[in-house]
């Protein structure tokens, strides 16, 4: 069996002033289905079949039969409901959820951190993603990166999942999906955005995303981030949905500031007369005086040196 498709995301151009190379398919691997042998799985599917599982079991049936395949997980921490997504194994996926709605089970995590919806994602299943959601799963929960789900979807322009997990969340769950940064300090409207995902951008803000969020590590917002990758479609979509051009990052420049040697003049036009006159002009540099500063305290450290004294001389 070939485990390596290439179809994985079905990618779209969402008015992108640039083309973005499309993801890895190592993304859909990091489940550890690489050690999975072509055996073990058919033995694995074979037990699925062996189960025998109803629609509609009584629920008192159910924790008696779910004592036992739930608790099966692989190497590297799959279960079958896991193995079955990554395998696109629709029956079983279907029969697996109607048996495990409301439980915990739904929101098992492998070794990467990667629960059923994350996988539902990553392998561009929008209706399993729907059937997840309404069989009760935690679509706020993390992977090894720090993403949800919705992340996922941001990041690849995966715009049905993204569609479903929206539409089907519980409006609490969805603020925190979407207010969420994950481990390298971004959060949802910042992966649309650096990815010029358009059309992402403009339902994520919709839905009540902040435009001006900042990253955490740069203090960027997206407005910085449509300059850095010259997208002036994103540019005067941002600020049609309210960007600050003002909005300063942790170093102190505004999206402007971020225009200088760059040559999309359409950009640097746009942000002029919305800059205030004494924000367009860059920052003085502290290179020099943290050298300057340097120098002198290597000059007292030599200094101090003169102190010491041998054998009282």
């Amino acid at each position: 069996m070939d485990r390596h498709r290439t179809s994985i995301f079905s990618q779209m151009d969402y008015n992108r002033d640039s083309k973005e190379e499309k993801p890895s398919t190592d993304e859909r691997l990091d489940s550890g289905l690489d050690s999975l042998k072509e055996e073990e799985y058919q033995a694995v599917a074979a037990e699925i079949r062996a189960l025998q599982l109803q629609s509609e079991p009584k629920q008192a049936t159910v924790t008696g039969e779910l004592q036992h395949w739930t608790t099966q997980i692989t190497e590297d921490g799959d279960t079958l409901l896991h193995l079955a997504i990554i395998h696109e194994a629709k029956d079983y996926i279907k029969q697996i959820i109607e048996l495990s709605k409301n439980t915990d089970f739904l929101d098992t995590q492998n070794d990467q951190r990667q629960t059923p919806l994350h996988l539902a994602v990553i392998t561009n299943q929008a209706s399993v993603c729907e059937r997840l959601l309404a069989g009760g799963c935690d679509p706020t929960l993390v992977d090894s990166n720090g993403d949800t789900a919705l992340h996922i979807a941001c990041r690849h322009g995966n715009l049905p999942c993204f569609s479903v997990i929206t539409q089907n969340c519980l409006p609490h769950h969805l603020n925190t999906a979407m207010a969420a940064y994950n481990y390298h300090g971004q959060n949802c409207l910042h992966l649309a955005s650096v990815h010029g995902f358009l059309s992402l951008v403009e339902n994520l803000v919709d839905l009540g995303a902040d435009v001006d969020a900042k990253e955490q590590r740069s203090g960027r917002g997206a407005l910085h981030l449509a300059v850095d990758q010259q997208n002036f479609s994103l540019v005067q979509l941002l600020l049609r949905k309210g960007a600050d051009p003002n909005l300063l990052t942790s170093a102190g420049h505004t999206p402007f500031h971020l225009t200088y040697g760059r040559d999309n003049e359409q950009i640097r036009q746009e942000l002029f007369s919305l800059t205030k006159p004494g924000l367009r002009e860059l920052p003085d540099s502290e290179d020099d005086d943290s050298e300057e500063e340097d120098e002198e305290e290597d000059e007292e450290v030599c200094v101090g040196y003169d102190d010491i004294q041998w054998n009282g001389h």
